[in-house]
Order: C-alpha cells, then sequence, then structure tokens
C-alpha cells in the first residue's frame, strides 16, 4: 500500500498576523484542520484520491476565509467569476471551469466536467448551465460575497486611480485554495478553485482554470495546486513544470518544488506558492511571500496547518 498523503494551501495571499484578530486566525486553522479531515476520511475509507482532493475543496470554497467559493474576490463590476480544475493522476483526464457565477461549488462543476469525458474546460454560462443540468446546487452571485472581500476591493480601486496598484499587498491581490492527494492504491490527484484577484477584469481567467498551470497530478511523479499571480504560472506552465523538472531532469520533489516557485516564477516578481506531493508521499509546501495558509496529513496521521511560518499540530486526524 501506498502512504497515503493529503496536503492543503489556501493561498499565498496571506494577511500580515496584526491584520486580524487571534480569533479569526484560529478560526481560519481550524477550517483548514476540517478540509484535511474531509480528505483524510475518504482516503482512510480506501477511497480515490480524487474524492480527497474534491472533498477537501470543497470545505475551503464553503469557508469565508479563502479567496474560492463564498469569500471569492470581486471583478472590476464588483461580481464574481469563479474558476477550478481537477485533475486524476492515474489516468490525466482533467475537468475544469472558468468565469462561472453561479455554481455553489466550482470544483464540483469541474469535476462533473472530467466525469463527462468528452472536454476539459467549460466556461461562463455555459458551465453555469451544464452545473444545473447536473444537479449542482446554484446560487445567487451575491452568495460569494463577504464584508472582507468588499474591503479589498475598495483598497484595489482606490491604488488603481493614485497609479500605486504596485503598493498592494499580495491579501489585497489574490488567493486561492487546492489540494494534492496519495490514496492507498498510489493514485495521484490534485484540486484547484480561486476568484481571481480583486478588481480583476471582467472575463479574466488565471492558471486556476488550466490543467498544467495551475494544477497538474501524474501518478508515480507528482500532484501539484499552485496559487500566486496566475498569468505568470500560465506562462511558465508551472504545475506541469513541477512534473518535468522531476521526470526529465531527475530532480527531487524539494528541489523541484523549491526551482519552480523561486527560480521559474519568482524572477517575474509574482507572489508564488504551491502544495505538492509526490509518487511516496514526500510533501513539499515552498512559498515567497509574508505567509500561505496551508496543512497536511502524512503516515503518521497527524493534522497540521499553518498561516505564517509557525506551524501547529492540531491532533490526530
Amino acid at each position: 500500500m501506498a502512504a497515503m498523503t493529503v496536503a492543503i494551501h489556501g493561498g499565498c495571499g496571506t494577511l500580515g498576523r496584526g491584520e486580524q484578530s487571534e480569533a479569526d486566525w484560529e478560526d481560519t486553522r481550524r477550517h483548514l484542520g476540517a478540509s484535511l479531515r474531509a480528505a483524510w476520511a475518504v482516503l482512510r475509507a480506501g477511497g480515490r484520491s480524487l474524492d480527497a482532493v474534491e472533498a477537501a475543496v470543497v470545505l475551503m470554497e464553503d469557508s469565508p476565509h479563502f479567496n474560492a467559493g463564498h469569500g471569492a474576490a470581486l471583478n472590476e463590476n464588483s461580481e464574481h467569476e469563479l474558476d477550478a480544475s481537477i485533475m486524476d493522476g492515474a489516468t490525466l483526464a482533467a475537468g475544469a471551469v472558468c468565469a462561472v457565477r453561479r455554481v455553489r461549488n466550482p470544483i464540483r462543476a469541474a469535476r462533473a466536467v472530467l466525469e463527462r469525458g468528452d472536454c476539459v474546460l467549460l466556461c461562463g454560462l455555459a458551465a453555469d448551465d451544464f452545473a444545473g443540468r447536473c444537479g449542482l446546487p446554484l446560487v445567487d452571485n451575491a452568495y460569494f460575497t463577504t464584508e472582507r472581500r468588499v474591503r479589498a476591493l475598495s483598497v484595489m480601486k482606490a491604488l488603481a486611480r493614485r497609479g500605486t496598484i504596485g503598493c498592494a499587498t499580495e491579501a489585497e491581490r489574490h488567493g486561492t485554495v487546492g489540494a494534492v492527494a496519495l490514496d492507498a492504491q498510489g493514485n495521484l490527484a490534485a484540486a484547484t478553485s480561486t476568484g481571481g484577484y480583486n478588481n480583476k477584469p471582467v472575463g479574466r481567467v488565471g492558471d486556476s482554470a488550466l490543467p498544467g498551470a495551475g494544477t497538474y497530478a501524474r501518478n508515480g511523479v507528482c500532484a501539484v495546486s499552485c496559487t500566486g499571480q496566475g498569468e505568470v504560472f500560465i506562462r511558465c506552465v508551472a504545475a506541469h513544470q513541477l512534473a518535468a523538472r522531476m521526470l526529465y531532469a531527475g530532480q527531487s520533489l524539494a528541489d523541484a518544488a523549491r526551482a519552480v516557485v523561486f527560480d521559474d516564477v519568482g524572477p517575474h516578481g509574482a507572489g508564488a506558492g504551491m502544495v505538492a506531493i509526490d509518487a511516496q508521499g514526500a510533501v513539499q509546501l515552498p512559498f515567497n511571500t509574508l505567509g500561505m495558509a496551508r496543512g497536511w496529513i502524512g503516515g503518521d496521521g497527524v493534522v497540521r496547518v499553518a498561516t505564517h511560518q509557525e506551524v501547529h499540530p492540531l491532533g490526530a486526524a
């Protein structure tokens, strides 16, 4: 049996420690732990890694603490357009949706596209309609809005008016959620979901909807979910670059993950992070920002989460 593993991220656009209360940080860590436990329950029951990453991301999409689903960023018209993708390392099957406005859990719509099998990516209204026909819950666009995102949009618009948009913090710019898993049968899977960045142009699509850019899984190699400035991840084909470094250059997961974040993406001035696991269950969670919400459960079955440098054990899964 493979060493079952799950790892998640809640985005590298993390606030400074003093920018929210310790109670809010504790609640964020609690939600990370709930996401990990949802995935672990699937794996422990003998389930597939694909089901595990979907379960983990659904919990984060439902949480107001992360930029995905409820709590997603607002575009320049104060609306939400959401992206998500999921990939099965056993078959290289993938499904994705972009610019959806009504699907409560975009990762479930991405999974439905994967299961449909005749395409990889559906966009906009067609993706919303497809999700509805699949029986997935649809909501008003306002469901995704939180006061935190309204404030962030206001800040970004003010910076844009002053011509100082480059001064925006990573937390004001963007955020993403994602999960990777290795099941007992040795199958890898990855999933990513996001609201994009605050004040983004209407119709903008980032790396989270693009397998190979923000999400990738291949049995025997790795599974990865990325977070950061999506345009750079797309140009670097960052998620696949991790696998390529391992598969063709013979790099370890640790060396390849660090190289992608700091050598491939970082020099473009982009905030960047990722969670990645290899075929043996090793975990890497590199980031070049102030912090990255993240967590993992490995062979010892202990839930570990973090938002900045300090790691918090939450006990057995």
